[in-house]
């Protein structure tokens, strides 16, 4: 059985995920870079500039898929929760150290463009294709 630990560790080695919002009725889906996680959550890291802050800001549940491709298939961890918002100004200063490329965008750490978030609690699962057709094991954190 999976842990919150295999979590951690899959998404910090495979940083490119799917993130799913909601917009009104309808479900959106992007590829995005994401940021790291640890034992207090998921963290990501945008611009209020794009489009999607302001779909969690309005609908907070949000799914993120992370993939690694091995062999034919690979393994897929998702990660569905509330996306906790973060106003912490250490956390502004860790994203311009680890993205120095937000410079590029105009961003400082206590930019109120600075769009950061979390996922803190909710369940996890990973998939392969050998347990396709297993139930799923929830990881509840």
């Amino acid at each position: 059985m999976k842990s919150i630990q295999d979590c951690i560790k899959f998404t910090n080695e495979n940083p490119i995920c799917y993130l799913a919002t909601a917009e009104g009725d309808q479900p959106r889906v992007r590829a995005i870079g994401f940021w790291f996680a640890d034992k207090t959550g998921f963290y990501f890291q945008s611009s209020t500039i794009k489009e999607f802050p302001h779909q969690i800001k309005i609908n907070p549940n949000i799914e993120a898929c992370f993939y690694k491709h091995e062999g034919m298939t690979g393994t897929m961890l998702r990660i569905s929760g509330k996306a906790e918002f973060m106003n912490d100004l250490k956390l502004g200063e860790r994203a311009m150290k680890d993205r120095p490329f937000l410079k590029s965008f105009g961003l400082t750490a206590n930019s109120p463009e600075m769009f950061i978030f979390r996922i803190a609690h909710g369940k996890a699962h990973f998939w392969t294709m050998d347990k396709n057709l297993a139930p799923k094991e929830y990881i509840e954190f």
